[in-house]
């Protein structure tokens, strides 16, 4: 859509931003809590019929979302700045894979998707978009934040006194975090040396395949060379005998190819937030060995 458009606000406008913390903040009066959502951040332009809609780092969106710039085209506002998430719905939960598979160069694939998504909101009565919902209550916040069901990433929570700061982190977000043991079915040597960077995870299917599944670097520079022979000593193929780690992959563009498969005998718990096509979205955070959990017990029931 064009930019030249008397928008409220200019399309090169960042949104506010929120600084990470590990508790909710609790002083009564001062915060509104919302849902974290887990989508693709935007904001929304409209001016008359000319809509724009541009994502955090300040990519263009609309010709990815053509039926959201139809939902905002008809608002009753003329002159409108949103700041939301967009979201897809498959299966009860919002999928990430979906919205991934948006960012396609083909117009003709965005039409389709678009056209199948128009129809699924217009069959349930959605009107596309909605308002998230806020509490003043700090119990309903730490009641988000502890919700398994899937459909938020957490708890973000504004100042009610606070403007709108574009680019600024003047919000706080509590992620929500979950753990699972995992088989470490190979590893990767540092850039610049001969010693362990990261462990290659991997789950057991329900054909009893190990697949990856994600990746931890967290290892302290003091158990670095001892991990390395601890390690070196298992290398045996395949390591992983489902889906293995390959090359570039859609959340990186850098080769990742090279790797040494181990056997699968040791197990480590690690912490995650987010699972996108039965992968750890990010790396994770390596809490402790396991040496009590046998590897044919890590499977993906833990991330269902």
């Amino acid at each position: 859509m064009s930019t030249s458009a008397p928008f409220p606000l200019s399309t090169d406008t960042a949104p506010m931003e929120a600084k990470r913390a590990d508790a909710i903040p609790d002083d009564q009066g001062v915060w509104q809590y919302e849902p974290k959502w887990d989508g693709f951040r935007c904001l929304a332009f409209k001016a008359g019929d000319a809509v724009d809609i541009r994502a955090k780092s300040g990519k263009p969106l609309a010709r990815y979302f053509p039926e959201l710039v139809e939902f905002l085209r008809d608002l009753s506002g003329t002159q409108i700045v949103i700041d939301g998430e967009i979201l897809i719905e498959c299966c009860g939960e919002y999928s990430f894979d979906a919205l991934q598979m948006r960012l396609h160069p083909a117009e003709s694939r965005i039409r389709k998707l678009a056209v199948e998504t128009e129809a699924l909101v217009k069959s349930i009565g959605n009107a596309g978009i909605e308002l998230s919902p806020a509490t003043l209550d700090f119990k309903q916040a730490q009641k988000w934040l502890g919700d398994s069901g899937g459909k938020t990433d957490g708890v973000v929570a504004k100042q009610l006194d606070g403007p709108y700061l574009p680019g600024e982190r003047a919000m706080v977000k509590v992620k929500r975090m979950r753990t699972a043991d995992c088989v470490v079915g190979g590893f990767r040597y540092l850039a610049e040396r001969r010693e362990v960077g990261s462990l290659l995870l991997g789950l057991y299917d329900e054909d009893g395949k190990l697949d990856h599944v994600g990746f931890t670097s967290t290892i302290s520079n003091d158990e670095r060379a001892a991990l390395t022979g601890r390690l070196e000593a298992l290398r045996e193929s395949p390591g992983f005998t489902g889906n293995a780690p390959g090359g570039p992959s859609r959340w990186s563009t850098q080769r990742s190819g090279d790797w040494e498969p181990l056997r699968p005998e040791l197990v480590v718990e690690v912490r995650f937030d987010h699972v996108t096509g039965n992968r750890f979205r990010h790396g994770t955070k390596l809490l402790r060995w396991r040496p009590d959990k046998a590897p044919r017990q890590c499977t993906f029931d833990q991330l269902r």
